[in-house]
């Protein structure tokens, strides 16, 4: 489910790709998974499903941030594991949330509103670069017209694949074996 407005949200051809990709790389079992404008929380939730343990969702929007919890509680409530995963919806802005936070993760999805300037996203990925684990992967999703992001000392992209008007962005700490 997701919010009737104020979301943009990521096709299926896309988000099939992602996964494909991140269940290739062996990422996902066990990860802490941070969803950065996160709306519905789908991509966060779709990485619980698949063997994350654990995912923040950071949703600054109210009726989004709603619909995420929502989701989340279907998503849990459907779990039929043990432990069950652990899932936060945080409802205050990304920079809010980078600025006073020490959680760490092997995912990162920084998927924002494609007007979201070039500045404000190098500024989530400078912060986003101390929250990474060692092999972890951050994924940015941008209109397919926007610039390459300003990757921060600590990051390194190693992968880019355009899908018609989404381009998604994959970078690490520079040592990527995926």
């Amino acid at each position: 489910m997701v919010p009737p407005s104020g979301t943009r949200p990521t096709s299926d051809r896309v988000r099939e790709a992602i996964f494909s990709s991140l269940d290739a790389w062996g990422v996902l079992p066990g990860a802490h998974i941070i969803d950065l404008y996160a709306g519905s929380g789908a991509l966060g939730l779709e990485a619980i499903s698949r063997g994350a343990m654990g995912a923040t969702l950071v949703e600054k929007g109210g009726k989004a941030a709603q619909t995420a919890r929502r989701n989340t509680h279907q998503v849990i409530a459907a779990y039929r594991g043990t432990p069950s995963p652990r899932v936060e919806v945080i409802p205050r802005s990304v920079a809010a949330f980078l600025e006073s936070t020490s959680v760490t993760a092997e995912v990162i999805f920084i998927d924002p509103p494609y007007d979201l300037n070039e500045d404000a996203l190098a500024h989530d990925l400078e912060r986003v670069a101390g929250l990474l684990t060692q092999n972890g992967v951050v994924l940015v999703e941008r209109s397919s017209r926007s610039p390459e992001p300003q990757w921060p000392e600590g990051l390194e992209l190693f992968r880019r694949k355009d899908y018609g008007e989404t381009t998604l962005w994959w970078a690490d700490h520079g040592e990527s074996t995926n």
